[in-house]
C-alpha cells in the first residue's frame, strides 16, 4: 500500500465510474440468469456434525493447500465459527 496513489475525483469522474459499475453489474446479472441450476433439498443438521457414509481417497496436494489457507486448524480438522455472522 506504500506505493498507492490517491487522486481526487471530480463529480464527472465519479458519475462516469458509477455508470461503468452499473453496466458491469447489469452484464453480470444477465450472465447469471443464463446459468442453469438444479434445485436441491436442504436438510438442517442441528448437531453441527455430519455423518460420513461413504469416503473417497484424499488428494494430498489439495489437502495441503487447503490447510495452508485455513486460519485455524487442529490436526486434520479446520476450526470454523458457527453462526457468528
Amino acid at each position: 500500500m506504500e506505493n498507492f496513489i490517491w487522486k481526487k475525483l471530480s463529480e464527472e469522474e465519479k458519475q462516469e465510474i458509477k455508470k461503468q459499475a452499473e453496466k458491469i453489474l447489469e452484464k453480470f446479472s444477465k450472465a447469471l440468469k443464463k446459468v442453469k441450476t438444479e434445485e436441491y433439498k436442504h436438510f438442517e443438521n442441528k448437531s453441527g456434525f455430519r455423518e460420513e457414509t461413504k469416503t473417497s481417497e484424499t488428494n494430498k496436494e489439495f489437502q495441503d493447500i487447503f490447510f495452508q489457507n485455513a486460519p485455524k486448524k487442529n490436526k486434520n480438522y479446520i476450526i470454523g465459527e458457527k453462526k457468528s455472522w
